[in-house]
């Protein structure tokens, strides 16, 4: 039976001089807009990330074989399971009762054995087949091209400004290209090859992953479909994708499990993927096969220019929101990589930082979209069946760093997605509360996934940690600061008030000097020697605890304030607010990263925990606390700069928090540094990868988002009140929840930073469009290393306390009304 079919389809016309101009014009947007390289691919770290949020592509650019790495955010394996130990509460006591005696060993003891969380976990980080789950590959798309002659010309590139990536080169001759996009409008993997000689195009096409899939092609279509597994022995989430290929010219056939295109001068792929994952983000339950059949349906119906038109008007809405550009380079760049090895060694490039900005900004927009998944430790992007640390949510700074850059770029919508996974944790979280503290609220401690996990981890030395849910509720309040959204307040507050209650019921008096604090807990990831020479993990009140709970308070109580609620609760939390632990400066004149001076077992580990107060936090200033800002930076030298990528990233704020361009510029260039990119540990400390993609190592997308935030922290910072320090014991809250206005917030005056970590790097530049506290927009231009201009324009009315060029100055804001700044 020949099964060779011409198929009608709305590709459009396709100009020779477009070919042409793709493949001999500068990249789009230049120095700080696009990624380019004059070679394929070879891994997976050196390819072109696409993504709508939720469909995901990786371009290789080969070309005798093309490998696109396909991913959708849902491919999730494992399944909900009872991961709390029903009667670990009642171990509690006993465990408290050996950290109030300092003997925190006996007390780790006591947790490995008992309050860890049940049955396996997240399988040390390896979950793909125990309940706990993995995210993983949706699969690879494969184009194989007849042809051997030598191949001239070729150019492979990403513009960030159109979401967009293109392949050109030629080869006997003939001129290539490859077009390729992930719509968000219609929710499709978008391709068009094209030759400038009729007949010139034919390969052969095909769907496969490392398991667990059939592959079956049928005219003009391949149908990739499978099960994964739920770890408990059974089928877990149901996945289709489906790819459709039109051509202008030629024909196409099934072969097997592929199909051929053959003599075509153009071809159209588009890629539908769904799964059946309901999970907690508001998703209808879909039939994957009937929604990939539905949505290729709608796509195909349009032409490809279409397609593309709609999909980077959707880009631009998000992408356009801010511009930044440092220095004026008017030669085109070089290759992406080449371009980072020059930097590396000295090579003065201040659009680098720029292009590494925008590039974090295009990320965030590809992987984390209104009514998805959050982005995970690799955004969307994942090649593996076990993706590292199964690609699961962090709580102990990693999920949240994805989102440090959404506010200050303008792109607080793209934290819904995060909003709802918080808000998902309360219902499993509020039995783990129960489960092991006997507590009020709720609870999530240092990882989670889709399915709902909020026990404690599978050893103490990490698992215990108790601050994931309070770092979660910084984002609430955050967003709320920024947008001052009073509709949102209303919906958060739950769960800033059940989070709250819990801390509060999980507060014990430490007998030395009365001070409240939490018990047991770690401070994230990090150890410590007693004082007989033994390591430990578990202790009580480490210091990032006590900050993030005067925060929790601070805010919850502020947020019952602005709603009229609780009255009795905002007394409450104040009153254990000023109890907590305070910030304590040690022998050494280092802030203490735990309540006692204990040595470091590992003097140079990657978190820095202790630090939360100074960033993402606010209770350490320079101004406002300078004893404390001290302290920081002392601990800052002590800890060094080397460190994991996202390490690195977390590192470049905290030099802008307390004003240090240069050292955050010189830990944003180690950022930028070639990574050691091979094996999952690779040697050396973190950098970036060939397509910029961060290596801890190895890849995660948090240093990225992180060195985004940092970049901005560098030319804006804001904050609510200024000497809300650790040692106001709740004066500033209290002053603030008891203010009567007619405003719609009790936050203001803002304060901000106009250029506060302006680096001799970077001495000429303009930005538009970063965003402050109170819905303050900044636009602003600087020559010299001094401000030129800015001006500020709020949604709502606020009062802006304004510091710029060695002065301050306040300003009341009346929405759209622009007010300019005079240096």
């Amino acid at each position: 039976m020949d099964n060779r079919r011409r198929i009608p389809f709305r590709i459009g016309s396709f100009a020779a001089s477009a070919l042409l101009l793709a493949s001999t014009a500068p990249a789009g947007g230049a120095a700080s807009e696009s990624l380019w390289f004059d070679r394929p691919a070879t891994k997976f770290f050196e390819s072109l990330p696409l993504g709508n949020g939720r469909l995901g592509a990786m371009v290789f650019g080969g070309v005798d074989e093309e490998r696109i790495v396909l991913n959708e955010s849902s491919m999730w394996s494992g399944s909900r399971e009872e991961a709390d130990r029903p009667d670990a509460h009642k171990a509690l006591p006993e465990i408290r009762r050996l950290l109030i005696e300092g003997k925190n060993p006996e007390a780790e003891e006591l947790v490995n054995s008992n309050f860890t969380c049940a049955a396996k976990g997240s399988g040390r980080g390896r979950g793909a087949n125990v309940p706990f789950g993995c995210y993983q590959v949706l699969g690879n798309l494969r184009l194989k091209f007849a042809g051997a002659a030598a191949t001239e010309d070729y150019r492979r590139e990403l513009d960030l400004a159109t979401a967009r990536a293109r392949v050109t080169y030629r080869r006997d001759g003939v001129a290539f290209t490859r077009e390729h996009f992930v719509s968000a409008p219609d929710e499709v993997f978008a391709s068009r090859l094209a030759a400038d000689r009729p007949g010139a195009l034919s390969f052969e096409i095909a769907l496969d992953r490392p398991e667990r899939f059939a592959t079956s092609a049928a005219s003009n279509e391949l149908v990739m479909a499978g099960a994964l597994n739920d770890g408990l022995g059974g089928t877990g989430v149901t996945y289709v994708a489906r790819l459709r290929v039109a051509t202008k010219g030629g024909v196409v056939r099934a072969d097997g499990a592929r199909l051929r295109v053959e003599g075509a001068d153009e071809a159209v792929l588009l890629v539908a993927a769904a799964t059946d994952y309901r999970g907690f983000a508001g998703r209808q339950l879909r039939d994957p096969a009937a929604a990939t059949a539905a949505d290729l349906d709608r796509a195909g119906a349009k032409s490809f220019e279409a397609l593309a038109k709609a999909h980077e008007a959707d880009h631009a809405r998000w992408f356009g929101r801010v511009s930044l550009r440092l220095g004026d380079r008017a030669d085109p760049p070089e290759a992406t990589d080449r371009r980072l090895a020059a930097f590396a060694k000295g090579a003065a490039d201040p659009a680098l930082a720029a292009l590494y900005f925008n590039f974090g900004r295009y990320l965030l927009i590809g992987s984390s979209r209104p009514g998805g998944l959050p982005a995970n430790l690799q955004g969307i992007w994942a090649e593996e069946v076990q993706t590292p640390w199964n690609g699961d949510w962090h709580l102990d700074i990693n999920v949240q760093m994805n989102y440090w850059p959404a506010p200050v770029c303008g792109l607080s919508e793209l934290q819904e997605p995060l909003h709802q996974l918080i808000a998902s944790l309360v219902e499993p979280g509020t039995k783990t509360a129960k489960a092991y503290y006997n507590a009020r609220g709720w609870v999530a401690h240092v990882i989670t996934n889709p399915w709902g996990f909020t026990a404690p981890g599978e050893r103490a030395s990490w698992g215990s940690t108790t601050g994931g849910s309070a770092w979660l509720c910084q984002h609430l309040w955050t967003h709320y600061a920024y947008t001052l959204d009073r509709e949102f307040l209303a919906w958060a507050y739950p769960v800033l008030k059940g989070s709250s209650l819990f801390y509060v019921d999980n507060l014990v008096e430490e007998p030395k000097r009365g001070w409240l604090v939490t018990g047991p807990s770690n401070s994230p990831e990090n150890r410590f020697k007693m004082a007989d020479g033994r390591a430990a993990n578990v202790c009580l009140g480490p210091t990032i605890d006590m900050q993030q709970l005067r925060e929790l308070f601070g805010n919850t109580a502020r947020a019952a304030a602005i709603l009229g609620l609780d009255a009795d609760l905002r007394g409450e939390l104040l009153a254990k607010r000023a109890r907590l632990a305070p910030n304590q400066i040690g022998p050494d004149g280092r802030l203490q990263e735990w309540l006692e001076p204990y040595a470091e077992a590992e003097p140079k580990h990657r978190h820095v925990s202790h630090l939360y107060g100074l960033h993402p936090g606010s209770e350490i200033t320079s101004d406002g606390t300078p004893d404390l800002a001290k302290a920081v930076r002392a601990s800052l030298e002590g800890r060094g700069d080397e460190g994991t990528g996202w390490s690195l990233a977390w590192k470049i704020n905290f030099w802008a928090r307390l004003g240090d361009g240069e050292r955050a510029h010189k830990l944003l260039a180690m950022l930028l540094r070639p990574a050691h990119t091979e094996g999952r540990r690779a040697m050396g400390g973190g950098g970036s990868s060939a397509n910029l993609f961060c290596f801890h190592p190895p890849f995660q997308i948090d240093g990225n988002f992180g060195g985004t935030a940092g970049i901005a922290e560098m030319l804006v910072q804001s904050r609510e009140d200024e000497g809300r320090g650790a040692g106001d014991e709740g004066r500033g809250i209290q002053q603030a929840v008891d203010r009567s206005t007619p405003r719609p917030t009790t936050l203001d005056p803002f304060l901000l930073h106009l250029l506060p970590a302006l680096p001799s790097a970077w001495p000429e530049g303009e930005v538009q469009g970063l965003r402050a506290r109170g819905t303050v927009k900044v636009d602003m231009a600087w020559s010299k290393g001094r401000l030129t201009s800015a001006t500020l324009t709020a949604a709502k009315p606020v009062t802006v306390r304004v510091h710029h060029s060695g002065r301050e100055q306040t300003f009341e804001l009346e929405p759209g009304k622009p007010v300019a700044i005079r240096p």
